[in-house]
């Protein structure tokens, strides 16, 4: 299928495997981290936006920063929300807060939000809070990440890592408007998971939450992969999870933490375990009608396929989906949710997972052998969008590299032929018959 580059200017467009389309589907939005001094997210100066249709490239923040080893504040990890027009992103420290909070650090960010139109109509979604102890009921103390609306737009899926108890490793959260929001802030902030202290964790118990995504529409399953401890009570499986939330949970009943305790989830939570001894990884993702769930995992050659499993516990094993020769990365369903996209050995690959056509029938929709990297699809599932390293030039015409001498990352997109995928799955049908 035919793809063409997007953008041109000379700066990483860093997409992420994000919520990147617009809720129109006529822009996407990405961070540039890597453009100047390093890799870090720190040093990503802006979240920004562009025009599929022309290439027009719109800032969408990009406050006073300070780039280096020490870095402020840092604002990357973008995504649209589902239905207005405003992104989520990662914002640390403003220059003016250096002073009493620090520079950039995993420990040390939050979420902000901003008009879509390029006003820089900018506000923080939840408060940090490192000086009352305890902490502020509905703030926390540390750092939230990969900022994820479910698609009501009702809650805001993170992972969070503590400034305070350094014992206790990366988990997920979540956040949603609330009346006891404290002052200025419009979400209130809650842990969905206490990880077990690391290195303490007993059998079945999970020492580190991450790689999550929401499950449903409404944001009352969050599936994300555990480190948890082996029956040999010495080493660890990494699994896929699911977090039940009610809807009508009692967030206010979250224990915000001490300097001394790790904060603690509401009431009402549930984890369920759904593999055993996978070694799940990347990012999970839930189906659009919320009853699957698939992730990449390693087969018994070391490669990591896409599995699929129903996202009730009803299902024992999940059923493999793929059966590759190089990795699977970067899934999402595609809107049907007759189909699986992901990228393998740099290629767009789609795998169909209804029941009209053969089950399992994988595609591979590219044909030049290219680094495709953090897919994502439109949300009327059209459009396929993606980053290429590829070689770029400044206004005098000389090829430039990035902070790290590498090639820009460019956005490039491709139309998905949906009448040519449907012959061919048609064709493959038909020898099956014969």
């Amino acid at each position: 299928m035919k793809e063409k580059q997007l953008t041109f200017s000379a700066r990483n467009h860093v997409l992420d495997n994000n919520d990147n389309f617009s809720p129109d589907g006529y822009f996407l939005c990405y961070d540039t981290r890597g453009t100047i001094f390093n890799e870090d997210l720190a040093n990503s100066r802006s979240v920004e936006k562009v025009e599929i249709a022309t290439g027009k490239e719109t800032v969408l923040w990009d406050p006073p920063s300070v780039n280096g080893e020490k870095a402020a504040p840092g604002v990357a990890a973008v995504s649209f929300h589902p239905f207005e027009n405003k992104v989520i992103f990662i914002n640390g420290p403003f220059l003016e807060e250096i002073k009493q909070r620090g520079y950039y650090g995993h420990r040390n960010r939050t979420a902000g939000e901003v008009d879509g139109k390029g006003h820089k109509k900018f506000h923080r979604v939840e408060m940090r809070d490192v000086t009352h102890d305890p902490t502020t009921p509905g703030a926390h103390r540390g750092g939230t990440h990969r900022h994820e609306y479910c698609r009501d737009g009702s809650r805001i899926g993170f992972t969070y890592d503590d400034f305070f108890v350094r014992n206790v490793d990366r988990t997920i959260g979540f956040m949603q408007p609330d009346k006891k929001v404290p002052k200025g802030y419009t979400h209130y902030f809650a842990v969905i998971l206490k990880p077990t202290p690391i290195g303490k964790a007993k059998s079945g118990e999970i020492e580190k939450a991450y790689g999550d995504s929401w499950v449903d529409s409404s944001g009352t399953m969050r599936a994300f992969i555990g480190k948890v401890r082996r029956e040999n009570g010495k080493d660890y499986d990494y699994d896929l999870f699911v977090a039940d939330i009610p809807k009508d949970i009692d967030i206010t009943t979250a224990f915000p933490g001490t300097r001394n305790r790790y904060p603690e989830p509401p009431a009402g939570i549930t984890i369920r375990r759904l593999t055993h001894g996978m070694n799940v990884t990347g990012i999970v993702r839930g189906s659009y009608d919320g009853t699957r769930i698939a992730f990449a995992a390693a087969d018994n050659k070391e490669i990591n396929q896409v599995f699929i499993i129903r996202a009730d516990g009803s299902q024992k094993k999940p059923q493999q989906l793929t059966h590759l020769e190089k990795n699977a990365d970067a899934i999402r369903w595609h809107v049907s949710d007759n189909w699986v996209f992901f990228i393998s050995d740099g290629n767009i690959m789609a795998t169909y997972t209804g029941k009209e056509y053969p089950f399992g029938t994988t595609l591979c929709l590219t044909t030049e052998k290219k680094k495709r990297e953090q897919l994502v699809l439109s949300q009327n599932g059209n459009l396929a969008a993606y980053d290429i390293s590829t070689p770029t030039k400044d206004a005098s015409g000389q090829i430039v590299k990035d902070a790290e001498n590498h090639d820009f990352r460019q956005i490039w997109v491709m139309k998905i032929a949906w009448n040519q995928i449907d012959n061919i799955l048609k064709d493959k049908r038909e020898k099956i018959k014969e």
